[in-house]
C-alpha cells in the first residue's frame, strides 16, 4: 500500500480527509502544500490546484468526500466510517452533504468575500450565505437532538465533514447560545483525538484566516 495525500494544514477539505486517515491510523504519506515542490507535484496530479487529492499507487481520488469514500472500500480500518447497512450509510451521506453544502460552503462565502478586491464585494451574497447558514444552525440543533455524533452512535463520514464545517463556521457566525445541542456537539468534535490532531496541525497559519481568527479555540 502506498499512499499520498496532498492539501494544507489550515484547509477545512484537507483536515476533513486527515480526520479519516487519522481516525483508523492508516498509513500514508502527507505532503503538506507548505513543502518544497508539492504544489508543483499537485498540479501535475490535478490542474486545478483543488485540494485534498488521495494518491493511491498510481490512482488519483479527488474530493475529501470521495477520499474517504475510497479509503473506506479499500483501505478499511477498525473505525467504520461508511457504515454497512444501507439506510444508516445513506444518514451518514446526507449529513456528510448538509455540513459541506450548507455549513462549509456558506461559511466560505464570508471567507472569500473577504479576500476580494474592494470594488468586488459582495455584501448581498454574504448576507444571503449567513442567513442560509444560521437556518442551518437550526436545523442542525433539532436533528442533532439524542445523538451522540452527526449520524447517530458511531463516529462516521459525517463527523469528519462537521468537524472542520462548523469548528471554521463558528468563527464566521458564532453559534447562537440557544442552540445548546449545536454548540454541544462542536464541543464534542473539538475534543476528538483525531480532530484535536488536525486542529494542532492549522494552528501556526491561523493568519491565514481572512477574518482573523478568534482567540479561542
Amino acid at each position: 500500500m502506498s499512499l499520498t495525500l496532498y492539501g494544507h494544514p489550515f484547509s477545512s477539505y484537507t483536515q476533513k480527509a486527515l480526520i479519516a486517515l487519522w481516525e483508523n491510523g492508516t498509513e500514508f504519506t502527507y505532503r503538506s502544500l507548505e513543502e518544497p515542490g508539492a504544489n508543483e507535484e499537485l498540479e501535475a496530479l490535478w490542474p486545478l490546484k483543488r485540494f485534498p487529492v488521495l494518491v493511491d499507487d498510481r490512482k488519483t481520488i479527488l474530493e475529501a468526500t470521495c477520499i474517504i469514500e475510497h479509503l473506506n472500500a479499500f483501505h478499511p480500518g477498525p473505525v467504520k466510517l461508511i457504515p454497512a447497512d444501507d439506510a444508516q450509510a445513506v444518514e451518514v451521506r446526507t449529513m456528510d452533504r448538509i455540513f459541506d453544502n450548507y455549513v462549509m460552503t456558506q461559511m466560505q462565502v464570508g471567507v472569500f468575500n473577504a479576500i476580494r478586491p474592494d470594488d468586488a464585494k459582495d455584501p448581498y451574497g454574504v448576507a444571503q450565505g449567513m442567513e442560509m447558514l444560521l437556518k442551518a444552525y437550526h436545523w442542525l440543533d433539532g436533528k442533532l437532538t439524542g445523538r451522540t455524533w452527526a449520524a447517530g452512535e458511531a463516529f462516521s463520514m459525517a463527523d469528519c465533514a462537521a468537524a472542520p464545517s462548523l469548528f471554521y463556521a463558528d468563527w464566521v457566525l458564532p453559534i447562537p447560545e440557544a442552540l445548546t445541542t449545536l454548540k454541544a456537539y462542536r464541543a464534542r468534535l473539538l475534543a476528538h483525538p483525531s480532530v484535536v490532531r488536525a486542529v494542532d496541525g492549522g494552528r501556526p497559519y491561523r493568519g491565514y484566516f481572512p477574518l482573523g481568527a478568534p482567540d479561542r479555540d
